[in-house]
């Protein structure tokens, strides 16, 4: 009786939620957004998906509600039938079949079997969990000083704060569980400049700009994470962390919670050691593994810069790390987009180039996106993910770089999400 009634409240709940065709709906939308690129349609694909999970939830919720309404009233008669008779009929002498107690006790048990059937995670709908996460490209929190200063990012700091430099990508960020940079410079306040062509720094104080815009995470994995020698990189991670940010890169992994599931997080960086990077890859996610990580995130610092299309050492590497157990992989370092790759059901975006980016006043090429995942877990298995490319520009002038990350809209949007499908083809897909 018991799983007859579990059974007919998860039909009820389909059928008053609509689930199965909202579902249908979700699908025909997604499949339209992938045939034409289109952002709009995307977009309405997942705000289709998050609907209908939130229909299911709050239909669960009030399920649950009435049927511990159900138990109280229940034990309520139980304590009024038994005060009746003077006397609660002992639990090792059951009342004879057919009498009021029985019959009570019948019910009180099936609505316990129904409401434990409901939030008990017995089936993959109810275990279902989601997880959003954004990856922006290269962040230089800071400037060369042999720049012209007057253009710089720090002239921009100095007359708007660290709230200026986000402020256009704000609400996005807001929205997920966990916000990813690459860390492409230091804050700090060493002198000791390495003699290299760019070297990039930002003082200390510059940190607000992240932490005033829910960024939570940032890769530190890359050839400007030393600008001004070690003491930088510690510097760096030093004051990341004090804010709350959380650092990662070369050996140095790390597992955090966002939205209730464990995010497994590693940084390579292959500029100079390209595929004798293979071991680190599959020690660190190894490592992830045995942490507890459900959802591993791999990040490369990699490829050649200006070049639109992945090389051989990128594409090993990055089919490597899914075939370790990666759930998806982020790469940067060309300062341009690249292509979006599906191997093996999983995503592995090559490059999303720059972002808020102190290290060029003016680039010729200021396209860029935020890619978004969101995970389905059942348990603590990836059993889905939704990829959302969000167009953006570098800057919110097209004439200079104003260092302000500007998601794009209407014939823009539509030109960088084409400029994407365009890197992506011959890429490969297995969907």
């Amino acid at each position: 009786m018991g799983e007859w009634i579990r059974r007919f409240l998860i039909d009820t709940r389909k059928r008053f939620t609509g689930e199965a065709d909202l579902y249908q709906a979700e699908k025909i939308v997604k499949r339209l957004s992938r045939e034409r690129a289109d952002y709009e349609l995307d977009r309405a694909a997942r705000l289709l998906r998050r609907y209908r999970r939130g229909l299911v939830q709050r239909f669960t919720a009030i399920s649950a509600l009435i049927l511990i309404a159900i138990l109280v009233v229940l034990g309520a008669m139980i304590a009024h039938v038994a005060g009746r008779r003077g006397t609660v009929p002992p639990s090792s002498s059951p009342a004879p079949a057919g009498s009021a107690s029985a019959e009570t006790g019948a019910a009180e048990t099936i609505a316990a079997e129904t409401l434990a059937a409901e939030t008990e995670p017995e089936t993959e709908e109810q275990t279902e969990r989601t997880v959003l996460l954004s990856f922006t490209g290269d962040c230089t929190i800071g400037t060369d000083e042999k720049f012209d200063q007057s253009k710089s990012f720090n002239a921009y700091y100095n007359a708007n704060g660290g709230s200026y430099f986000l402020r256009n990508v704000r609400e996005t960020f807001s929205k997920d569980d966990l916000t990813v940079i690459n860390m492409e410079g230091t804050l700090t306040t060493s002198t000791d400049r390495a003699d290299k062509t760019y070297a990039f720094k930002g003082d200390p104080s510059y940190v607000d700009v992240l932490t005033t815009s829910f960024v939570e995470a940032a890769n530190m994995a890359n050839n400007h994470s030393s600008d001004y020698g070690e003491e930088s990189y510690r510097d760096t991670v030093r004051i990341l962390e004090e804010n709350g940010i959380v650092t990662f890169g070369y050996d140095e992994i790390k597992v955090v919670e966002a939205g209730g599931v464990r995010i497994g997080l590693t940084g390579i960086y292959e500029l100079r050691d390209h595929q004798e990077r293979a071991d680190q890859v599959k020690a660190n996610i190894a490592k992830l593994k045995e942490q507890g990580a459900e959802v591993i995130v791999a990040v490369f610092h990699w490829g050649i810069e200006k070049e639109t299309r992945p090389n051989e050492n990128q594409r090993v590497l990055a089919h490597l790390a899914i075939d370790e157990g990666a759930d998806i992989v982020i790469g940067h370092h060309p300062h341009v987009l690249q292509g979006v790759e599906t191997y093996k059901g999983k995503t592995i975006a090559y490059s999303l180039g720059n972002f808020c980016f102190g290290g060029n006043s003016n680039p010729s090429d200021k396209d860029t996106m935020i890619l978004q995942a969101e995970f389905t877990l059942t348990g603590s298995s990836v059993t889905g993910c939704d990829i959302e490319m969000i167009p953006c520009s570098i800057s919110s002038e097209s004439s200079a770089n104003t260092y302000q990350p500007t998601i794009l809209t209407g014939s823009e949007a539509d030109r960088v999400l084409k400029k994407i499908a365009d890197l992506s083809e011959g890429l490969g897909s297995d969907e």
